[in-house]
């Protein structure tokens, strides 16, 4: 006999299966609330619920749900996106199906934020749980704007707050490390040691599966990340661990890389790569989540699953 009915957006791209199977796993009935009708596994019910930047009825995707789980939105692109419609599609969005949900008679919804509604920084002291936020962008302040809006509502909700999430498929600045660990070559990067938080989406998919839990504290934020952190030298010598290789890194001070950054112009993508923000867990770890997998295996097993070596 199956478990409670969950209703969850934001199903396809990089995360989204990775939650769907972990709470098929833990006996949920879900159901995936979709832009449009697209392929999928004809064991998950689907219902099309239109676009988000637009007026969306969700009565029919909530009848019989007893919880929520809510990452779709827009994703963090950088400067240029209007303002307006970050706000239109991480906030307000977010408030209407809250609301629904309410409305429905949800027991819990569950909302993937980011840390980005706590802090822009790459580098610096360490995050906590409890920090005053002070996004930097129009993406974390809309993801904010929810987290502000989803606290007066009457509903129990839980806001998590991942760092930069690796798995597979991912994109962007750790996919590529991953193409650099896989270089047949010395890389001069054993500099880099700053230890940063980092997010196994494994991991991820554990944090959303124990929100929905009485166990977890409702109507409060949790950052989410692994609880070690690792350095940029400590992720290439665990992918290329898991490609069976030696570290293989040449101990370059960061100065030294960072200048050279700097004059190729590419400080800020250096800083985003090399920072050593931390952002330990510790609400979350508290109150009894317990990740799936270590740093390092998760790394390795990253490596390993895209074919290095």
């Amino acid at each position: 006999m199956s478990g409670p009915r969950v209703l969850v957006t934001g199903a396809s791209g990089f995360i989204g299966p990775h939650v769907v199977a972990r709470l098929r796993e833990g006996g949920y009935a879900v159901r995936i609330a979709s832009r449009t009708r697209a392929p999928h596994d004809p064991a998950i019910e689907q219902v099309v619920v239109g676009d988000l930047a637009g007026a969306v009825d969700w009565r029919a995707a909530l009848e019989g749900v007893g919880h929520v789980v809510h990452m779709a939105g827009l994703a963090h692109a950088g400067p240029g996106l209007d303002e307006a419609l970050y706000r239109r599609i991480n906030a307000d969005a977010t408030l209407d199906l809250a609301e629904a949900a309410r409305r429905a008679g949800a027991a819990r919804f569950v909302y993937l934020s980011s840390i980005k509604a706590l802090s822009g920084r790459f580098d610096g002291p360490p995050l906590g749980d409890d920090d005053a936020p002070a996004p930097d962008d129009a993406y974390g302040r809309s993801k904010r704007e929810a987290e502000r809006g989803l606290a007066g509502l009457d509903l129990d909700w839980v806001a998590l707050r991942p760092t930069l999430v690796y798995g597979p498929g991912v994109k962007a600045n750790m996919a590529a490390l991953l193409r650099l660990a896989r270089l047949p070559l010395p890389l001069p990067l054993g500099g880099l040691d700053a230890p940063r938080s980092i997010l196994a989406v494994e991991n991820l998919a554990e944090a959303v599966a124990f929100a929905l839990t009485p166990a977890c504290p409702a109507r409060r934020c949790y950052l989410v990340a692994d609880p070690e952190p690792a350095s940029v030298a400590e992720m290439i010598a665990a992918m290329r661990a898991g490609m069976g290789r030696r570290p293989g890194l040449l101990p370059i001070p960061a100065s030294w890389l960072a200048t050279l950054a700097r004059l190729a112009g590419k400080s800020e993508a250096f800083a985003k790569l090399s920072g050593g923000l931390r952002a330990p867990p510790e609400a979350l770890l508290a109150a009894g989540w317990r990740p799936r997998l270590a740093t390092r295996q998760a790394l390795a097993q990253l490596a390993a699953g895209n074919g290095g070596g």
